[in-house]
Protein backbone atom coordinates (compact mmCIF):
# COMPACT_ATOMS: atom_id res chain seq x y z
CA UNK A 1 0.00 0.00 0.00
CA UNK A 2 1.61 3.43 -1.12
CA UNK A 3 2.29 6.16 1.93
CA UNK A 4 3.77 9.69 1.67
CA UNK A 5 5.54 12.11 3.85
CA UNK A 6 3.99 15.68 3.22
CA UNK A 7 6.74 18.17 4.67
CA UNK A 8 5.75 21.47 6.02
CA UNK A 9 6.80 23.06 2.72
CA UNK A 10 4.49 20.87 1.12
CA UNK A 11 6.66 18.66 -0.87
CA UNK A 12 5.66 15.13 -0.94
CA UNK A 13 7.72 11.36 -0.85
CA UNK A 14 6.09 8.73 -2.21
CA UNK A 15 6.75 5.32 -0.31
CA UNK A 16 5.62 2.39 0.79
CA UNK A 17 3.53 1.83 3.89
CA UNK A 18 4.91 -0.06 6.61
CA UNK A 19 4.44 -0.60 10.50
CA UNK A 20 1.33 0.30 12.15
CA UNK A 21 -1.57 1.54 10.31
CA UNK A 22 -2.73 5.47 10.67
CA UNK A 23 -1.02 8.80 10.60
CA UNK A 24 2.25 10.33 12.39
CA UNK A 25 2.89 13.97 12.76
CA UNK A 26 6.60 14.87 13.93
CA UNK A 27 9.57 17.08 13.55
CA UNK A 28 11.53 14.84 10.32
CA UNK A 29 15.46 14.01 11.47
CA UNK A 30 17.79 11.74 10.52
CA UNK A 31 20.59 9.51 11.77
CA UNK A 32 23.26 8.42 10.28
CA UNK A 33 23.63 5.26 12.23
CA UNK A 34 24.58 2.27 10.26
CA UNK A 35 23.87 -0.15 13.20
CA UNK A 36 22.18 -0.02 16.32
CA UNK A 37 18.21 0.77 15.11
CA UNK A 38 16.67 -1.15 17.55
CA UNK A 39 18.54 1.34 20.15
CA UNK A 40 17.30 4.24 17.89
CA UNK A 41 13.73 3.22 18.16
CA UNK A 42 14.06 3.01 21.71
CA UNK A 43 15.84 5.74 22.09
CA UNK A 44 13.74 8.70 24.32
CA UNK A 45 15.78 11.38 22.94
CA UNK A 46 13.51 11.15 19.88
CA UNK A 47 10.31 11.78 21.60
CA UNK A 48 7.82 13.88 19.26
CA UNK A 49 10.14 12.72 15.82
CA UNK A 50 10.32 10.91 13.24
CA UNK A 51 13.16 9.17 12.68
CA UNK A 52 15.21 9.12 9.33
CA UNK A 53 17.79 6.22 8.71
CA UNK A 54 20.47 7.61 5.80
CA UNK A 55 21.68 3.60 5.55
CA UNK A 56 19.94 1.90 3.31
CA UNK A 57 19.09 -1.44 4.38
CA UNK A 58 17.73 -1.15 7.78
CA UNK A 59 16.04 -4.17 9.49
CA UNK A 60 18.52 -6.83 8.26
CA UNK A 61 18.81 -8.43 11.95
CA UNK A 62 15.45 -8.15 13.05
CA UNK A 63 14.09 -6.82 16.28
CA UNK A 64 15.03 -8.20 19.67
CA UNK A 65 14.09 -6.55 23.01
CA UNK A 66 17.26 -6.92 24.87
CA UNK A 67 18.85 -4.07 22.86
CA UNK A 68 16.12 -1.46 23.69
CA UNK A 69 17.20 1.84 25.56
CA UNK A 70 13.83 2.44 26.99
CA UNK A 71 10.83 0.55 27.64
CA UNK A 72 9.14 1.98 24.99
CA UNK A 73 9.61 4.08 22.37
CA UNK A 74 8.80 7.45 22.06
CA UNK A 75 9.04 8.97 18.53
CA UNK A 76 6.77 9.46 16.24
CA UNK A 77 7.65 7.53 13.48
CA UNK A 78 10.13 5.69 11.32
CA UNK A 79 11.66 5.82 7.27
CA UNK A 80 14.00 4.13 6.38
CA UNK A 81 14.91 3.73 2.48
CA UNK A 82 14.65 -0.34 1.92
CA UNK A 83 13.38 -2.94 4.96
CA UNK A 84 14.66 -6.01 5.04
CA UNK A 85 11.22 -8.14 5.72
CA UNK A 86 13.47 -11.53 6.75
CA UNK A 87 15.91 -10.79 9.29
CA UNK A 88 18.54 -13.42 10.24
CA UNK A 89 20.23 -13.35 13.72
CA UNK A 90 20.60 -16.09 16.40
CA UNK A 91 19.08 -13.15 18.83
CA UNK A 92 16.06 -12.07 17.02
CA UNK A 93 12.23 -12.07 18.44
CA UNK A 94 10.50 -10.84 15.22
CA UNK A 95 10.62 -9.27 12.20
CA UNK A 96 11.36 -5.19 12.49
CA UNK A 97 7.66 -4.60 10.72
CA UNK A 98 6.44 -6.44 13.08
CA UNK A 99 7.71 -4.83 16.28
CA UNK A 100 6.87 -1.37 14.57
CA UNK A 101 3.20 -3.19 14.26
CA UNK A 102 3.53 -4.04 18.21
CA UNK A 103 4.10 -0.66 19.27
CA UNK A 104 2.38 1.44 17.21
CA UNK A 105 4.72 3.15 15.24
CA UNK A 106 4.02 4.54 11.88
CA UNK A 107 5.83 3.98 9.18
CA UNK A 108 7.13 4.91 5.48
CA UNK A 109 9.92 2.61 3.38
CA UNK A 110 10.74 2.31 -0.08
CA UNK A 111 11.12 6.28 -0.45
CA UNK A 112 14.07 8.31 -1.47
CA UNK A 113 15.87 8.75 1.97
CA UNK A 114 19.08 10.64 0.42
CA UNK A 115 17.27 13.06 -1.40
CA UNK A 116 15.24 14.12 1.96
CA UNK A 117 18.01 14.09 4.13
CA UNK A 118 19.94 16.57 1.53
CA UNK A 119 16.45 18.50 1.53
CA UNK A 120 16.61 18.84 5.61
CA UNK A 121 20.62 19.67 5.21
CA UNK A 122 19.85 22.34 3.21
CA UNK A 123 16.02 23.71 4.70
CA UNK A 124 17.12 22.61 8.17
CA UNK A 125 14.36 20.73 10.36
CA UNK A 126 10.95 20.62 9.19
CA UNK A 127 7.85 19.00 10.28
CA UNK A 128 6.25 16.23 8.26
CA UNK A 129 3.09 14.14 8.12
CA UNK A 130 3.18 10.17 7.55
CA UNK A 131 -0.10 9.43 6.06
CA UNK A 132 -1.99 6.92 3.43
CA UNK A 133 -3.09 10.24 1.39
CA UNK A 134 -1.22 12.05 -1.26
CA UNK A 135 -2.90 15.40 -0.94
CA UNK A 136 -3.78 17.59 2.32
CA UNK A 137 -5.84 20.65 2.69
CA UNK A 138 -4.96 23.98 3.22
CA UNK A 139 -5.52 23.82 7.00
CA UNK A 140 -3.78 20.10 7.47
CA UNK A 141 -0.61 22.31 5.98
CA UNK A 142 -1.06 24.88 8.65
CA UNK A 143 -1.39 21.45 11.39
CA UNK A 144 2.01 20.37 9.73
CA UNK A 145 3.70 23.76 10.39
CA UNK A 146 2.50 24.77 13.52
CA UNK A 147 3.57 21.27 15.44
CA UNK A 148 6.01 21.45 18.29
CA UNK A 149 7.91 18.95 19.88
CA UNK A 150 6.21 19.81 23.65
CA UNK A 151 6.42 18.80 26.95
CA UNK A 152 9.43 15.75 26.29
CA UNK A 153 11.17 15.44 29.54
CA UNK A 154 7.99 14.76 31.47
CA UNK A 155 5.93 12.04 28.73
CA UNK A 156 10.02 9.92 29.33
CA UNK A 157 10.61 10.47 32.31
CA UNK A 158 10.02 7.29 35.11
CA UNK A 159 7.28 7.83 37.50
CA UNK A 160 8.90 6.84 40.75
CA UNK A 161 11.84 6.12 42.06
CA UNK A 162 13.90 2.88 40.86
CA UNK A 163 16.58 1.24 42.98
CA UNK A 164 19.50 -0.94 41.29
CA UNK A 165 22.32 -2.94 42.16
CA UNK A 166 24.36 -2.70 45.69
CA UNK A 167 27.43 -1.20 44.82
CA UNK A 168 29.82 0.77 46.73
CA UNK A 169 28.75 4.32 45.58
CA UNK A 170 25.80 5.52 45.82
CA UNK A 171 24.98 7.28 42.25
CA UNK A 172 21.64 9.25 41.84
CA UNK A 173 20.61 9.10 37.80
CA UNK A 174 18.10 12.31 37.58
CA UNK A 175 15.66 10.54 34.73
CA UNK A 176 15.02 12.97 32.12
CA UNK A 177 14.48 10.56 29.51
CA UNK A 178 17.39 7.99 30.02
CA UNK A 179 19.10 5.75 27.90
CA UNK A 180 18.81 2.78 29.95
CA UNK A 181 22.79 1.69 29.05
CA UNK A 182 23.68 4.96 30.89
CA UNK A 183 22.12 2.29 33.56
CA UNK A 184 24.22 -0.58 32.93
CA UNK A 185 27.43 1.55 32.75
CA UNK A 186 27.33 2.53 36.27
CA UNK A 187 26.25 -1.08 37.96
CA UNK A 188 29.31 -2.25 36.22
CA UNK A 189 31.51 0.39 37.79
CA UNK A 190 29.98 -1.01 41.56
CA UNK A 191 27.19 1.38 41.65
CA UNK A 192 24.21 1.84 43.21
CA UNK A 193 21.80 3.43 40.83
CA UNK A 194 19.08 5.00 42.17
CA UNK A 195 16.51 6.66 39.44
CA UNK A 196 14.38 9.85 40.28
CA UNK A 197 12.10 11.42 38.03
CA UNK A 198 12.38 14.72 36.70
CA UNK A 199 10.37 15.98 38.89
CA UNK A 200 12.24 15.38 41.79
CA UNK A 201 13.40 18.29 43.85
CA UNK A 202 16.88 18.99 45.00
CA UNK A 203 15.65 18.13 48.82
CA UNK A 204 14.55 14.89 47.61
CA UNK A 205 17.62 13.87 45.72
CA UNK A 206 19.80 15.10 48.58
CA UNK A 207 18.16 12.93 51.01
CA UNK A 208 18.94 9.98 49.38
CA UNK A 209 22.75 10.06 50.44
CA UNK A 210 24.07 10.17 46.78
CA UNK A 211 27.47 9.89 46.39
CA UNK A 212 27.31 11.43 43.01
CA UNK A 213 24.66 13.02 40.34
CA UNK A 214 24.25 11.72 36.86
CA UNK A 215 21.92 13.86 34.40
CA UNK A 216 20.92 11.96 31.91
CA UNK A 217 20.24 12.55 27.92
CA UNK A 218 16.37 13.25 26.61
CA UNK A 219 14.67 14.86 24.27
CA UNK A 220 13.17 18.44 23.69
CA UNK A 221 13.90 22.20 24.05
CA UNK A 222 16.03 21.97 27.22
CA UNK A 223 15.46 25.77 27.95
CA UNK A 224 11.44 24.67 28.68
CA UNK A 225 12.61 22.58 31.58
CA UNK A 226 12.29 25.95 33.92
CA UNK A 227 11.37 23.83 37.18
CA UNK A 228 14.18 21.27 36.71
CA UNK A 229 16.94 24.30 36.30
CA UNK A 230 16.35 25.41 39.19
CA UNK A 231 16.57 23.00 41.52
CA UNK A 232 19.72 21.90 39.79
CA UNK A 233 20.82 25.43 41.08
CA UNK A 234 20.12 24.26 44.38
CA UNK A 235 22.27 21.32 44.11
CA UNK A 236 25.16 23.23 41.97
CA UNK A 237 25.20 25.01 45.73
CA UNK A 238 25.75 21.56 47.22
CA UNK A 239 29.03 20.82 45.02
CA UNK A 240 27.61 17.40 44.62
CA UNK A 241 30.03 15.20 42.35
CA UNK A 242 28.00 15.70 38.81
CA UNK A 243 28.11 14.51 35.44
CA UNK A 244 25.56 15.88 32.46
CA UNK A 245 25.00 13.80 29.82
CA UNK A 246 23.48 15.08 26.15
CA UNK A 247 20.24 17.32 27.57
CA UNK A 248 21.48 16.95 31.09
CA UNK A 249 24.78 18.94 29.86
CA UNK A 250 22.89 21.72 29.11
CA UNK A 251 20.53 21.80 31.60
CA UNK A 252 23.66 22.01 33.71
CA UNK A 253 24.96 24.98 31.29
CA UNK A 254 21.48 26.64 31.73
CA UNK A 255 21.81 26.48 35.23
CA UNK A 256 24.79 28.23 35.51
CA UNK A 257 23.75 31.36 32.96
CA UNK A 258 24.69 29.66 29.61
CA UNK A 259 21.77 29.39 26.99
CA UNK A 260 21.23 27.12 24.12
CA UNK A 261 20.34 27.42 20.68
CA UNK A 262 18.64 25.38 18.56
CA UNK A 263 20.59 23.40 15.26
CA UNK A 264 19.95 23.81 11.55
CA UNK A 265 19.39 19.91 11.86
CA UNK A 266 20.88 18.48 14.53
CA UNK A 267 23.55 15.90 15.44
CA UNK A 268 22.23 12.43 14.79
CA UNK A 269 24.49 9.31 14.26
CA UNK A 270 27.41 7.28 16.06
CA UNK A 271 29.80 8.72 13.52
CA UNK A 272 30.34 12.50 15.09
CA UNK A 273 34.13 13.61 15.76
CA UNK A 274 34.60 15.68 19.08
CA UNK A 275 37.95 17.24 19.89
CA UNK A 276 39.49 17.14 23.37
CA UNK A 277 40.52 21.29 23.75
CA UNK A 278 43.10 19.56 26.13
CA UNK A 279 44.74 17.01 24.97
CA UNK A 280 44.34 17.69 21.26
CA UNK A 281 43.00 14.19 20.54
CA UNK A 282 39.89 13.37 18.27
CA UNK A 283 37.19 10.96 19.37
CA UNK A 284 34.45 9.44 17.39
CA UNK A 285 31.10 10.35 19.07
CA UNK A 286 27.57 8.79 19.13
CA UNK A 287 24.80 11.79 18.92
CA UNK A 288 21.91 12.55 19.45
CA UNK A 289 20.58 15.82 19.50
CA UNK A 290 19.29 19.42 18.38
CA UNK A 291 20.30 22.16 20.06
CA UNK A 292 23.62 22.62 21.64
CA UNK A 293 25.25 25.36 24.60
CA UNK A 294 26.08 28.67 23.34
CA UNK A 295 30.20 28.73 23.80
CA UNK A 296 30.28 32.61 24.20
CA UNK A 297 27.65 32.86 27.18
CA UNK A 298 29.39 30.09 29.82
CA UNK A 299 29.95 31.92 32.76
CA UNK A 300 32.87 32.16 34.80
CA UNK A 301 34.01 28.67 36.40
CA UNK A 302 33.04 26.75 33.07
CA UNK A 303 35.38 25.98 30.53
CA UNK A 304 34.76 24.36 27.21
CA UNK A 305 36.71 21.14 27.18
CA UNK A 306 35.33 19.11 23.92
CA UNK A 307 34.33 20.77 20.19
CA UNK A 308 32.46 19.45 17.15
CA UNK A 309 35.30 18.87 14.83
CA UNK A 310 32.93 19.75 12.36
CA UNK A 311 30.97 22.56 13.19
CA UNK A 312 32.84 23.79 16.13
CA UNK A 313 29.68 23.26 18.28
CA UNK A 314 30.66 22.72 22.15
CA UNK A 315 30.34 19.30 22.89
CA UNK A 316 31.54 19.53 26.50
CA UNK A 317 32.30 21.89 29.87
CA UNK A 318 34.21 21.27 33.12
CA UNK A 319 33.59 23.54 35.46
CA UNK A 320 36.20 24.64 37.89
CA UNK A 321 34.68 26.02 40.62
CA UNK A 322 32.69 22.98 41.88
CA UNK A 323 33.15 18.88 40.98
CA UNK A 324 31.13 18.54 37.54
CA UNK A 325 31.50 18.06 33.83
CA UNK A 326 29.17 17.62 30.87
CA UNK A 327 29.58 16.30 27.23
CA UNK A 328 27.15 16.17 24.75
CA UNK A 329 27.47 13.24 23.07
CA UNK A 330 26.72 10.00 24.19
CA UNK A 331 30.14 7.83 26.40
CA UNK A 332 27.58 4.87 26.83
CA UNK A 333 27.23 4.84 22.95
CA UNK A 334 24.99 1.77 21.77
CA UNK A 335 24.71 2.14 19.47
CA UNK A 336 28.27 3.63 18.34
CA UNK A 337 31.65 3.55 19.36
CA UNK A 338 33.40 3.61 23.12
CA UNK A 339 35.85 5.59 22.42
CA UNK A 340 34.51 8.04 25.34
CA UNK A 341 33.32 5.41 27.55
CA UNK A 342 36.55 6.40 30.11
CA UNK A 343 34.57 9.17 31.16
CA UNK A 344 32.49 7.00 33.54
CA UNK A 345 35.46 5.92 35.20
CA UNK A 346 36.19 9.95 35.01
CA UNK A 347 33.42 10.02 36.87
CA UNK A 348 34.28 7.54 39.31
CA UNK A 349 37.74 9.45 40.68
CA UNK A 350 35.25 12.41 41.19
CA UNK A 351 33.18 10.72 43.77
CA UNK A 352 36.47 9.91 45.26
Amino acid sequence: MKRYLILSDGSVFEGRAMGAEGETLGEVVFTTGMVGYMETLTDPSYYGQIVTQTFPLIGNYGAMLPDSESEKPALRGYIVRELCEKGSNFRMESELDEFLKKEGIVGLCDIDTRALTKKIRSKGVMNGLITDKKNVSPQRLKEIKAYKVLNAVRETTCDKVITLGTGSKKVVLWDFGVKLNIERELLRRDCTVIRVPSYATAEEILSLGPDGLILSNGGGDPAENVAVIEELKKLNERKLPTFGICLGHQLLALSRGAQTHKLKFGHRGANQPVRDCVSGRTYITSQNHGYAVVPATLPEGAVLRYTNANDKTAEGIDYTDMPAFSVQFHPEACGGPRDTNLLFDRFMDLMK
